[in-house]
């Protein structure tokens, strides 16, 4: 019989429903995968396999009795740490919540259980979301299945390497800078941000938030484009508690071949300039689109500059996440801003102006992004896609020492500090675009390369019917040495 650990959810299910496999066997193959696999790249933090037992027994006797429980009856999965499940703690990496243990699942885990599935465990994540590594002083550090001397991104980075190493068929991650993207692509797997608002968040992160942040997105993670579709219908829509009024209305695709899409290719940037094995991947995608079909413009002309673009983001996004900064650094940033420039572009000068910019100034920011995202609008009356990079470079070694501006990347021999690659999350993620990443193969490292694909908003069935499609060309998951 054919591995469970690498059928795709929806195989699995599709093998449940037919009797093949058992929900019991499936979860069990998983459990057993973590308990011989897991400890080298320490991905799945937590687990609850006795709940998740008692459901899986349930679902085949359901299945027996001929009641389907949904589109993943009986498939076992992850979430990231940061979603709550009940009986799991929710501590996004912070020591002081441990004992977060909350009494109802987040709006997401609900909707994934309705659908039949067995949330079994929770995967690792860096302290409060804010990193493109993954460690932590409550789970300590996760190494990427490609090499355990790399990190497998980050926010999203345990629940990408638990893809790749088979320890889970399925993920569901969080992003504002690329969380899932940058993730996806260092461990070779697929990630989709959502059109921001269309994928409720009740229930990620910590308490007292209710909403929200400005820019963040949940999406899902896979081994395979079809069940970031599954993943995505099941979890979109309205929040029942916040949304009354609206409903999800996502266009369908009807694309069936990838002729005629027009695409623009962005390979690197002078904002942020990547490395050759990354935008080599960029040009194999591009090629293959090009052979299919498609109309394939070379670096396209942006209606907007992207150095203002970049900065835009920075201070959006890190005036977002200055709710949770703690009161000792908001103290010190405090201290600091007097003696920090207006056009003081260092990024941990940057933080100061972003972490204690009065409202009035949040507002100025906000229009230049509405400024933004016209462009963009415009930019998409010609284009249907933008491909372009979601990284930097490949999977780069663990760095845990100093702060992010500081840990320096080798982007064509020339070092770059790790957060200028944000440039390619904000592109797309400061207007509420959707983006998929998908594998474009191996660099000459041996490690997996991505490619974002960029897309209007509201246009996310379309981004995943062009996933599918390349997926179809080659671009698809490939296992790790050692773990298939």
């Amino acid at each position: 019989m054919t591995d469970p650990a690498w059928l795709s959810g929806k195989q699995l299910a599709s093998k449940i429903r037919r009797g093949e496999l058992s929900a019991v066997e499936a979860l069990d193959a998983f459990a057993e995968r973590i308990r011989r696999l897991n400890p080298a790249i320490n991905a799945v933090v937590a687990t609850d396999l006795p709940r998740a037992r008692r459901r899986a027994a349930a679902a085949d006797r359901a299945r027996a009795k001929g009641v389907p429980l949904g589109l993943l009856h009986g498939v076992p999965m992850t979430v990231k740490e940061s979603f709550d499940v009940p009986g799991l703690a929710t501590t996004v990496g912070f020591e002081a919540q441990r004992a977060n243990l909350p009494t109802e699942p987040a709006v997401i885990v609900e909707r994934l259980e309705a659908a039949g599935a067995i949330v079994f465990g929770k995967t690792n994540l860096p302290v409060a979301m804010a990193d493109w590594q993954s460690f932590n002083p409550v789970y300590g550090t996760t190494n990427n299945p490609w090499n355990v001397e790399r990190v497998p991104g980050g926010s999203s980075g345990g629940s990408a390497a638990a893809l790749a190493a088979g320890l889970t068929p399925l993920e569901y991650g969080s992003d504002i800078g690329a969380s899932i993207r940058n993730p996806a692509h260092y461990c070779g797997v697929f990630g989709h941000k959502p059109t921001i608002g269309i994928v409720p968040d009740r229930g990620h992160g910590l308490p007292p938030y209710v909403h929200g942040r400005d820019i963040a997105a949940c999406g899902p993670l896979a081994r395979t484009a079809s069940d970031l579709e599954v993943l995505l219908k099941l979890t979109a829509g309205a929040d029942p508690r916040w949304g009354a009024g609206w409903r999800l209305a996502l266009r369908p695709s009807s694309r069936r071949t990838l002729k005629g899409l027009r695409v623009g290719v962005l390979p690197s940037a002078a904002t942020a300039e990547v490395d050759r094995a990354v935008q080599d991947g960029i040009q194999r995608v591009a090629r293959a689109l090009k052979s299919a079909g498609a109309k394939v413009a070379a670096e396209p002309a942006l209606p907007f500059d992207l150095d203002d673009a970049h900065h835009t983001y920075l201070m959006l996004l890190r005036g977002a996440t200055a709710a949770s900064v703690t009161d000792a650094q908001f103290a010190d940033a405090t201290a600091r801003r007097a003696t920090v420039r207006e056009d003081d572009w260092d990024y941990g000068a940057m933080l100061v102006r972003a972490w204690t910019m009065p409202h009035r100034d949040w507002h100025a920011w906000n229009a230049r992004r509405m400024a933004i995202c016209e462009g963009w609008r415009t930019w998409f009356e010609r284009f249907d896609v933008l491909l372009c990079p979601t990284a930097a470079t490949t999977a780069f070694p663990h760095m845990q020492q100093g702060e992010r501006w500081e840990r320096m990347l080798d982007v064509n021999g020339t070092p770059q500090p790790s957060t200028t690659q944000m440039f390619w999350a904000g592109l797309g993620g400061m207007a509420g675009l959707p983006s998929t990443v998908i594998p474009a193969g191996l660099a000459d490292d041996g490690l997996p390369t991505g490619a974002q694909l960029i897309g209007a908003r509201g246009t996310d069935l379309e981004l995943l019917a062009v996933a599918k499609l390349l997926e179809r060309e080659g671009f698809a998951f490939r296992a790790p040495p050692g773990y298939a």
